[in-house]
């Protein structure tokens, strides 16, 4: 494994990122870790812990997945895709905002399950699940509120400076929601296990990570048609992570969590984007030899 996690950093490297990564195999327990328990900021990625919470609260029935909720056009979390760019009044399902909030990373759609879930009962779930270096300590909304707030007077245009950038709480662990990659291989596990939640519920979370529309990072390592990835993204300025279960057509399944910054503040960095698939791939290349090896 030593050669693949130089290999792994070599590629963040010539990438221009930093990058923390952990992938394990689900069912084998092989592992690689590449700064595994470093804290990093989640982004997106919280709001798998989310989805997991509000499927943990279905299944104990406390809640309806096909509860109606109202989304009026003001006062949404800001985003670029689903409710958060959208201009008219709205009514879904809470699993329908959970699809959108999983598939598009729809900022609005994932408050409003967290307005009906809370906070608390994310971190509980998260902590039933031995996820000890994982918390959530504000909403989406909230989140982009302090950059806004930080950016100071030049609002979005500030953070083109990498001196701006610096002060944002929502790119520091310590003041943002937060986790490791290697609490989020553990949780990717538990979901894949049917350990976090009922059979029906797993099934059903699958699906939702199995339909991410965003095929440039995590599943840009894997280009073949029997190869199936599942996954969540995030981003902020000089953030791209995507954390993701890989399975093939043999039954090896791995999860991977890979989180990266940039010295860069350019919103399109397609190399920064496409090194998360080539270390995954590394990473998972490096397992199932291993898998093979021990037999």
């Amino acid at each position: 494994m030593t050669d693949a996690v130089a290999r792994i950093h070599a590629a963040f490297a010539d990438a221009g990122v930093t990058g923390r990564l952990h992938a394990v195999g689900i069912d084998s327990g092989a592992q690689l870790d590449a700064g595994a328990d470093r804290p990093v900021c989640t982004a997106s990625v919280h709001k798998l812990c989310l989805l997991v919470t509000l499927h943990e609260h279905a299944a104990a029935g406390r809640l309806d997945l096909t509860e109606q909720v109202e989304c009026p056009p003001e006062g949404r979390a800001a985003g670029p895709t689903g409710l958060a760019a959208m201009l008219d009044a709205a009514r879904l399902s809470l699993r329908d905002l959970a699809f959108l909030m999983i598939t598009v990373s729809d900022n609005t759609a994932a408050d409003l399950l967290l307005r009906r879930v809370g906070l608390d009962a994310v971190n509980a779930t998260t902590a039933r699940l031995g996820l000890t270096r994982t918390r959530a300590v504000h909403s989406f909304g909230e989140m982009l509120a302090t950059i806004k707030e930080d950016a100071g007077p030049g609002g979005a245009r500030a953070l083109a400076d990498p001196h701006v950038v610096t002060r944002l709480r929502a790119l520091d662990p310590a003041r943002t929601n937060r986790s490791t990659p290697r609490d989020m291989t553990r949780l990717l596990g538990a979901v894949w296990r049917d350990e976090a939640c009922t059979p029906e519920h797993g099934a059903a979370m699958r699906r939702i990570l199995g339909l991410q529309v965003w095929p440039h990072r995590l599943a840009s390592g894997f280009p073949f048609d029997d190869v199936h990835v599942a996954g969540k993204t995030g981003s902020l300025p000089t953030v791209r992570n995507e954390v993701g279960v890989v399975e093939y057509p043999d039954g090896g399944r791995y999860a991977v969590a890979v989180f990266t910054r940039t010295a860069h503040t350019a919103a399109v960095l397609p190399a920064a984007d496409a090194v998360i698939g080539t270390a995954a791939r590394i990473a998972v290349d490096a397992l199932r030899a291993e898998e093979l090896r021990t037999g």
